[in-house]
């Protein structure tokens, strides 16, 4: 196999089809070309993510974090409008559980209103009204966000973008990406070519590699956090409404445990944030020896962990003790018992760290020569996915 396209997109997510399907809508006329190294789409982050539309609350006003999960979120929600996919608008709360946690909940929310997030500050009495078995001193209750199924979503993308004369090859692992004559580009698996004029780097988890077989010299390295997840037994599911979360730390980049109701009704509990041993090692013995040696051995981890190492060590520690996990979850829902919860599939979470030892805590897209690199897109990037795909069209 040796076509020729005029883009070729790298990665079978959510940032990768959206990007897909406009690129195919505001050009035509040009041959595009989607590859993805499983046999299916959202086998990764957009397939084990807890399917939250966020409202942007928690983003510095004027980032790309904020501005794009503002507008995305808008045009996500047109688009599952205009295709029939399921999603609710149920809101959710936020609680400081003490008043400590308070000062950190009025900038919170004095962020949100800076974002244009439709939130209010309530009391105790409110809290309890909306989640009657929350713990909490006072809240911000975020009106406007809401529940989705993203690999519904994807589905929609490739859909149309199959539509709209798009390819997709799957089982396609790049393992080459080089330039050629006529301003072409090589983009090669071990087994198969195609040519195309530019490429966009969509790969998640792996959009380090694909930056570096391109020559890429940004000084990011994707580090694997692995975020644990429990369910609510049937029974126990009265104890959320809608969701649930915590004050969250902001010396740290996670937002610390919480309860997320899907559209099924179900609830989620978590995720936790461990270092995962492979960028897809999701089960507790799973480990890619290359990919954890990478890891650990980058400068920038080390200067992290020596920062982090107290709070990363009581992560761990939830990781293997299901009490432990539970006292956390109780913080937020007192009544929650080890007999409530079972496990849950994990998901990881791909976070760009630079050689300082600094959390990328932005969106970062760049572009140089004939490709452009998504070198990190943590959530809200689900949300933001349709803004992400036309900032990352603007640098073609």
């Amino acid at each position: 196999m040796r076509d020729e396209f005029d883009y070729c997109i790298i990665g079978g997510g959510i940032v990768g089809f959206s990007t897909a399907y406009l690129l195919s809508q505001k050009f035509p006329k040009s041959k595009i070309i989607l590859l993805e190294k499983e046999s299916n789409i959202c086998k990764h982050q957009t397939g084990r993510n807890s399917g939250v539309i966020h409202s942007g609350i928690y983003y510095k006003p004027g980032s790309q974090k904020a501005l794009n999960c503002r507008s995305g979120k808008k045009s996500l929600e047109k688009f599952c409008l205009d295709n029939d996919i399921n999603f609710e608008i149920c809101g959710k709360v936020i609680v400081a559980t003490n008043h400590q946690e308070t000062p950190r909940l009025q900038a919170l929310y004095e962020r949100g209103v800076s974002n244009g997030v439709e939130c209010e500050l309530i009391s105790k009495s409110r809290l309890l009204e909306i989640e009657p078995y929350a713990n909490g001193v006072e809240a911000i209750h975020v009106k406007e966000c809401g529940i989705i199924n993203y690999t519904d979503v994807c589905q929609k993308f490739s859909d149309l973008f199959r539509q709209l004369n798009g390819s997709i090859y799957f089982n396609f692992l790049v393992k080459k990406i080089k330039k050629i004559k006529n301003n072409k580009v090589l983009v090669s698996s071990d087994s198969n070519h195609i040519i195309c004029n530019k490429v966009i780097n969509c790969a998640g988890l792996y959009s380090d590699d694909i930056a570096r077989l391109s020559g890429g010299k940004k000084k990011f390295k994707i580090i694997p956090f692995k975020g644990e997840y429990f369910k609510l037994k049937k029974d126990s599911q009265h104890l959320c409404k809608n969701l649930i979360y915590p004050t969250p730390n902001p010396q740290f980049p996670f937002l610390g445990v919480h309860f997320t109701r899907g559209l099924d009704r179900s609830v989620e509990c978590g995720p936790n944030a461990v270092l995962a041993f492979g960028k897809e090692a999701y089960g507790k013995l799973d480990f890619n020896l290359a990919e954890t040696f990478s890891s650990i051995t980058f400068p920038g981890f080390l200067k992290m962990a020596s920062k982090h190492w107290r709070m990363g060590l009581e992560e761990m520690y939830r990781s293997y003790n299901k009490k432990a996990f539970v006292k956390a979850l109780k913080r937020l829902v007192p009544e929650i018992d080890c007999k409530d919860i079972v496990p849950f599939p994990s998901g990881i979470r791909a976070q760009a760290l630079d050689s300082s030892g600094n959390l990328i805590d932005d969106f970062v897209i760049d572009s140089s020569n004939y490709i452009v690199n998504v070198y990190n897109a943590p959530s809200p990037a689900a949300t933001s996915c349709l803004s992400i795909a036309k900032t990352i069209i603007s640098k073609i």
